[in-house]
């Protein structure tokens, strides 16, 4: 009798705390954002003086969190 309670204890505790990943440490890496610019810089080509020129820059979140652009700059 005193086997089987136990035996039924130590199952219990291990499949309690096999869930908790080692007794409440997490293993689990922090989100974090990363940005990736697959082209970080541009030359426009020679314009009129006024003309208006525009190009686009791609920015890919490759991390795990969300990606905030809070500023940008030019050169």
């Amino acid at each position: 009798m005193k086997f089987k309670i136990c035996a039924a204890f130590f199952l219990l505790f291990s499949m309690v705390f096999s869930q908790t990943s080692a007794f409440g440490v997490s293993k689990k890496t922090p989100q974090s954002p990363s940005a990736f610019l697959p082209e970080s810089r541009y030359t426009f080509a020679s314009v009129t003086d006024g003309t208006e020129i525009t190009h686009d820059f791609v920015i890919q979140n490759k991390g795990t969190a969300l990606l905030k652009i809070e500023s940008v700059k030019t050169g």
